[in-house]
């Protein structure tokens, strides 16, 4: 089971800014947990992201030498690919990809076809830099928009993203909508069509049905999920507020239960979940 923590989601849409130094303390701290991967930051214009504006600040600061986390930044452009590309120590670039045209205008301000052809061009940098794309299906379980949704529609874009050699996808419930039906039928059906492809969830989450999500996730066979201490964030662009991210430590009792190793460092959990506290208290 891969968990792959995400204080960059959690950070990312509060108007309070962090200081730089407590963001790489934070982080460092979620260094020594044993998550597979920290999406830890981003490189897209500070106007629309103002509070990930210091992520290659906070970069600077973080001990790698003891941890076997990888790191995951999210771009949106050619131009931010280049820039986190030009970092070793960063692993992966992430691709907010909206299967809803409304969505992907409001988040990136391109229509779907020219997310596409950004992305291509996001992927030849990844492969001269050596890093690993992992692109997101946002709007994954529908949108809010009247926009054409099918679970369809979502083998049709992960092909057409197989098609540009991406090997890891994340289906994301960006707006907390997702059924535990849909989950236990969408992820074994891509599952089945694109063998060689990892998928992964990214689901954002009322806390009253975190739970039933986390056990379809397991149910569907899904092995790499996202999530954030004590379940901040969520996408500042959806504009809900109640809706935040799968809570990790949830996500690790329900994981738990279910018998799944994590191979986590329990007391280095807990001083995380403390400081998720101090970090977030607002």
């Amino acid at each position: 089971m891969k968990i792959i923590e995400c204080p960059r989601d959690a950070m990312q849409g509060l108007k309070q800014f962090i200081d730089t130094h407590q963001k790489a303390e934070y982080i460092n701290q979620l260094l020594k947990v044993g998550f597979d991967t920290i999406d830890f930051g981003s490189f897209v214009s500070p106007k629309a992201i103002p509070q990930m504006r210091d992520t290659a600040e906070v970069l600077a600061k973080l001990e790698l030498s003891n941890t076997k986390s990888k790191l995951l930044v999210i771009v949106a452009n050619v131009r931010g690919a280049s820039e986190a590309a030009e970092f070793a120590e960063i692993d992966y670039l992430g691709f907010p990809f909206s299967i809803s045209e409304t969505f992907q205008l409001r988040n990136t301000n391109k229509t779907i076809t020219q997310a596409l052809a950004e992305l291509e061009k996001i992927q030849e940098v990844a492969i001269q830099k050596n890093k690993s794309i992992v692109a997101y299906i946002s709007m994954g379980f529908g949108n809010p928009y009247n926009d054409i949704y099918s679970t369809e529609l979502v083998e049709k874009y992960s092909e057409k993203l197989a098609t540009l050699g991406i090997k890891i996808i994340s289906v994301s419930d960006t707006i907390g909508n997702a059924k535990t039906d849909q989950i236990e039928e969408i992820f074994p059906s891509l599952m089945k069509s694109f063998p060689s492809i990892e998928f992964g969830a990214h689901l954002h989450s009322t806390p009253d049905t975190s739970m039933v999500k986390i056990q379809a996730l397991i149910n569907a066979n899904v092995e790499r999920i996202d999530s954030a201490m004590r379940g901040f964030g969520g996408c500042p662009m959806a504009k809900d507020d109640l809706t935040g991210n799968l809570a990790t430590e949830q996500l690790v009792a329900v994981l738990e239960a279910n018998k799944v190793e994590l191979n986590l460092d329990k007391s280095e959990f807990k001083k995380s979940l403390t400081m998720a506290g101090e970090v977030f208290p607002f």
